[in-house]
Formats: structure tokens, C-alpha cells, sequence
């Protein structure tokens, strides 16, 4: 009788504990979070795409800029539909990571048909790693706001 007394306890605690320890969002937007795709934490899953140096080693400065001329284009349009999120070129350093993006898809097999948009990564000037991410569903919105911010675009 004692033993099933302790489990009882045992089980009532574990079961008053955990429901004391989810709270419930009181500024909780449910159809922004639907819009968004967020799951019950506000999260999704999107991929992380690492640019390192490709293994082009041209030294044709005109065929050089062109790509990246189209790839500042590929960026703006990948933001404008959405499917890219965040992008950004990263400092010197010793791993030849020279940019990233996150993906507003799923699976790999989603961001590899957007990079094969990518003259960049068509010529081989750039190699995308890509990695699974977990992240926040507001993550797009910020995009609005950076367009308020700029000075001078390319």
C-alpha cells in the first residue's frame, strides 16, 4: 500500500510540474502564425546555405563581376518571392566562408532547384553547403523592415 501511495505522489507531481512549466502566450497572433508557418513554439524548419569559394579560379575580371552582378540580382529576387530570408556576406576568414543564406524551404531538395538560379554558383565561383535549421516562424518579417533602413543599394 505505502509503495503505491509514493507512485501515486510520484505521478501527480510529475504531472502538476509539467503543466505548470508551459505557459501560454497572452500576445499570441494565431493567424500570423499560421501565415507563417509557425509550428506550436513559433518555430520552422528552413536551410542554411554557407557559400564558400568554388572551385572556378578564373581571373576574367568581366566574366567574374557578371556573375556576381547576377548573383546580387538572384539574391534580390529569391527576397522579393520570399524564399530567402537572410543573406549576408561574412568577413575574412581561414574556412573560404564568404557568405550565407537562409532559405525559406524545407528540404535540401527545395534550395538546391533556388541555387541552381544562381550564376555565382552556376560558374562555380561559389560552393553552397547546406544544413537543416530550426528557427524562428517571424524570421521573414523582418525583411519589411530592412527596406525602411537602406541608404544605398546595389
Amino acid at each position: 500500500m505505502k509503495m503505491k501511495t509514493i507512485l501515486f505522489i510520484l505521478i501527480v507531481l510529475m504531472i502538476s510540474s509539467s503543466s505548470r512549466s508551459q505557459t501560454q502566450n497572452p500576445q499570441l497572433d494565431s493567424v500570423l502564425a499560421k501565415k507563417l508557418g509557425g509550428d506550436e513554439y513559433g518555430m520552422k524548419s528552413y536551410v542554411l546555405v554557407i557559400l564558400k569559394t568554388g572551385a572556378n579560379t578564373t581571373k576574367d575580371k568581366a566574366f567574374i563581376d557578371s556573375c556576381f552582378l547576377g548573383h546580387l540580382n538572384n539574391i534580390k529576387r529569391l527576397a522579393a518571392l520570399n524564399q530567402l530570408v537572410v543573406s549576408g556576406p561574412f568577413g575574412k576568414n581561414d574556412n573560404s566562408f564568404r557568405g550565407l543564406f537562409i532559405l525559406n524551404v524545407k528540404t535540401r531538395e527545395e534550395a538546391n532547384l533556388l541555387l541552381a538560379t544562381d550564376p555565382a554558383i552556376k560558374a562555380e565561383l561559389l560552393k553552397p553547403e547546406l544544413y537543416p535549421w530550426y528557427g524562428s516562424a517571424a524570421l521573414p518579417e523582418y525583411l519589411p523592415a530592412h527596406d525602411k533602413i537602406w541608404k544605398t543599394g546595389f
